[in-house]
């Protein structure tokens, strides 16, 4: 008992390391202490709800501890979630950005949208922290089948993606890019997409399965993950209400320019998730 006790304490401290290492760029963006304030309470609420059940997913491939189970993989998305909001919410205090002279409100506001990418950060800070108490998990991810193989390309896409997506200039270069430019970065996204995941030599990178050929596999997992990192790309930018207002062509280029990182995120999803 008293091991196991141990193991669980490492297991949250690491998560707690997870959650601030992966949202201290967040915790010091202005936007998102804007967003904080002014955002739908509604798509907040639709945001974290959303991120439970991807967090649920990423403790069964690369959570802060081993689990056997389907209900420990809800119980530490849970406690996960609880280590990213307390930990953004003590940052944020640090910081002097929250504090008791502030409408209740804004203070859980701006806990509440800083505490997704905390949580993402400490549920997969076992694979991030390489803790030496059992492996990196890499053996659950090798048993991955291709919807779970997508699933982490969807994690990847969100978990890099959400660094850049609030900020102003993600909208500026959108709003300087020309059609030209937008597919000219399409096909850029595309390419270094397949790249990365079966052409240069990363740890990690995925085999190309036996049976498939060159064209089967760029449509299965390329063409695929791009398409992730497209969707990824339009929720991010609907929940951060970067799309009220604007015309869809404006909005398809938000979502080309959001998407070049988001499949940089997706490629490389077995590195960072």
């Amino acid at each position: 008992m008293q091991a196991g006790g141990m193991i669980f304490a490492r297991g949250i401290a690491r998560a707690f390391g997870g959650a601030v290492l992966f949202a201290v760029p967040l915790l010091m963006t202005m936007e998102m202490w804007q967003l904080g304030f002014s955002m739908s309470r509604t798509r907040l609420a639709i945001f974290v709800a959303a991120t439970l059940p991807m967090l649920i997913g990423l403790s069964y491939y690369s959570g802060f501890e081993k689990t056997q189970s389907f209900a420990e993989d809800i119980e530490d998305a849970f406690v996960a979630y609880a280590t990213g909001w307390i930990a953004s919410a003590l940052m944020l205090f640090l910081f002097g950005m929250i504090g008791p002279h502030m409408p209740p409100g804004e203070v859980i506001g701006k806990i509440g949208i800083q505490s997704v990418p905390a949580s993402i950060g400490a549920i997969v800070a076992r694979k991030q922290l390489q803790a030496r108490d059992g492996g990196s998990g890499g053996e659950r991810e090798d048993r991955a089948t291709y919807r779970g193989e997508l699933f982490l390309m969807a994690a990847g896409a969100v978990f890099v993606a959400f660094n850049v997506a609030p900020t102003e200039e993600m909208l500026l270069i959108a709003y300087t890019m020309t059609p030209w430019h937008a597919l000219a970065l399409a096909f850029i996204s595309v390419l270094m997409l397949h790249g990365f995941v079966y052409t240069v030599g990363f740890a990690g990178q995925e085999e190309r399965p036996d049976y498939a050929g060159f064209w089967l596999t760029f449509l299965h997992f390329t063409i695929a993950g791009y398409g992730i990192a497209l969707l990824v790309s339009l929720y991010v930018l609907w929940i951060f209400e970067r799309t009220t207002g604007i015309a869809p062509p404006e909005i398809a280029m938000m979502m080309v320019v959001l998407g070049f990182p988001a499949s940089l995120g997706a490629a490389t999803a077995r590195l960072i998730v």
